[in-house]
């Protein structure tokens, strides 16, 4: 008995926590994110020189009360992934975010809104092959995939990175190894 006791009350806690989520409100600063936040999304991903394509899902979600989007993101069922914090930073005057990998390295960046698309610039933090930054345009094509193309600067040369073009994909799970 008290382990079902137990359990109604923690399944009432995540219901309750359910119900609270949804009533918050987004910073509107965030609105440039709004399409991508309770989405799921799944894209082959070809980085350049793989012998074969990998598989990368990233889900958008509210975090801290409305004040900023979280994204966690996996490939190849959490070979590698990353989490991302993005929130309005008052005095850069912009969308600032940042991405902790599981390969040790982390990066720090703004993202701002241009003729529809989201434009990102970040700085590497830590040994990640050579790249010291990275631009990328993420943008809603009108048959609803999310194309994401990006540039790194790598041993002081701007290089195209790829290009992934994700589908909304509510089934896909974001995983990382433990």
């Amino acid at each position: 008995m008290k382990t079902t006791a137990t359990t109604m009350l923690l399944a009432a806690a995540v219901l309750a926590s359910a119900a609270g989520a949804a009533a918050v409100d987004m910073n509107p600063r965030l609105q440039p994110l709004a399409h991508l936040i309770g989405k799921t999304w799944k894209g082959t991903v070809s980085p350049p020189g793989a012998a074969k394509p990998a598989v990368d899902v990233s889900r958008f979600e509210l975090a801290l009360n409305g004040q900023a989007v979280r994204n966690r993101h996996s490939i190849d069922d959490g070979a590698y992934g990353g989490e991302t914090f993005i929130l309005w930073e008052e005095a850069k005057q912009s969308l600032v975010y940042y991405y902790f990998t599981t390969a040790g390295f982390y990066t720090t960046g703004t993202m701002k809104a241009v003729d529809g698309a989201l434009e990102s610039h970040e700085i590497v933090k830590g040994a990640a092959g050579g790249i010291a930054e990275v631009k990328a345009t993420h943008r809603l094509l009108p048959d609803g995939r999310l194309q994401v193309t990006s540039r790194y600067l790598k041993n002081g040369v701007w290089e195209d990175g790829r290009e992934t073009l994700y589908v909304e994909d509510p089934q896909a799970v974001v995983r990382f190894k433990e």
